[in-house]
């Protein structure tokens, strides 16, 4: 899979930051544009997109893959076409087997490609992400309880509390667990694509 132009990436980055959440796309910017770390996947190493349920890591996907020119695969749905079984039911009904799962196949995925992973795989399998170049997507907490509260697809991860007390603890205890794995911020990653696309 070919890499995409300068102008090309130039487009892809200003959709990148459209799909972002709308409350940090203004910082996002701002921040990109300082002087920072310019980190890029090395050549073959695998790139995970990962963050919070409903931080638009699906939504991503294609555009990371496109700009970095590699294939690219949703874990989610790759474990649902493989086992023909529905996630939602799947966590529920066998939360440790669909954890093992997940994991295996990330393993066993090539190398060089772009993954999104589930909502709880960074605070789950953390020393599984060492080899690779784990993205982080942002996502405020007013917008993961918003898009959580809309969507009533997604699996119950704590049963035994009300909505509003699974989102905001499932929130505050993966922000913990995220900082201690180390991931490469979305902001950087798109310095590093946008200084790219000013060398001559």
């Amino acid at each position: 899979m070919s890499g995409p132009s300068a102008d090309q990436r130039r487009q892809l980055i200003e959709r990148i930051l459209t799909a972002v959440d709308p409350r940090l796309a203004s910082a996002l910017r701002q921040e990109i544009a300082q002087p920072g770390p310019l980190p890029l996947p090395a050549e073959g190493q695998t790139v995970v997109i990962a963050g919070h349920r409903a931080a638009g890591k699906t939504r991503l996907l294609p555009l990371v893959s496109a700009v970095l020119g590699r294939p690219g695969v949703d874990l989610d749905a790759e474990l649902s076409r493989r086992s023909g079984r529905s996630l939602r039911d799947w966590v529920v009904e066998d939360t440790d087997g669909f954890r093992s799962a997940e994991r295996s196949l990330l393993l066993e995925l090539p190398r060089g490609s772009v993954v999104s992973v589930g909502g709880g795989f960074l605070s789950n399998h953390p020393d599984a992400l060492h080899p690779y170049y784990t993205l982080l997507v942002p996502v405020s907490f007013e917008t993961y309880r918003e898009r959580l509260l809309a969507d009533t697809t997604r699996p119950r991860l704590r049963p035994g509390m009300s909505l509003e007390e699974e989102i905001s603890t499932i929130y505050e205890q993966r922000q913990v667990l995220h900082a201690r794995v180390p991931t490469v911020s979305l902001a950087d990653f798109l310095r590093a694509l946008s200084s790219l696309g000013s060398q001559p």
